[in-house]
């Protein structure tokens, strides 16, 4: 079976955010084996510089880094990465799962990733030009996947 990852910043507060998580994580769980870790994320300051900026973005992005798989195939949601449809982001998982059993998806803090981590992945993909909080790119990304899965299988629900 699959192995799906994401590995994102931050945690989720609101329980609503929550109940829409893991009722796409029970959804997946018909699919593939599903890991959500959540890191830490740096405080911001109010006064915030570009110096400081690089700093926290590379403790975030190196804390993630040091908790991807060796043997994953890595996808980081960028906004300067690829749009692709719903059909395409099926098809897409289908070609990886064939030379990948695993795959992990990376969810950056609120300052975005860095170079380093953008070079390390596979792949990096946009779900839109629009700036969303993170906890609804989670609740995208989990329901993308579970879309994807049900296109994949030929089974009703995409429409």
């Amino acid at each position: 079976m699959l192995s799906i990852n994401i590995i994102c910043i931050g945690k989720i507060k609101e329980k609503f955010f929550r109940d829409a998580i893991d009722e796409y994580s029970k959804r997946l769980s018909k699919y593939c084996k599903l890991t959500i870790l959540e890191l830490q994320d740096e405080k911001i300051p109010d006064k915030l510089n570009l110096n400081i900026e690089n700093e926290i973005k590379t403790k975030e992005c190196d804390n993630i880094i040091s908790r991807i798989k060796k043997e994953s195939y890595v996808i980081c949601l960028d906004l300067k990465g690829k749009q692709l449809s719903s059909e395409e982001l099926s098809k897409n998982i289908e070609n990886i799962s064939m030379t990948s059993s695993n795959i992990t998806f990376i969810i950056g803090g609120s300052l975005g990733l860095t170079d380093k981590l953008l070079n390390i992945a596979n792949q990096k993909i946009c779900f839109s030009k629009m700036t969303f909080p993170h906890q609804l790119i989670r609740i995208f990304l989990l329901e993308q996947l579970f879309r994807s899965f049900k296109i994949s299988n030929g089974e009703t629900y995409h429409k």
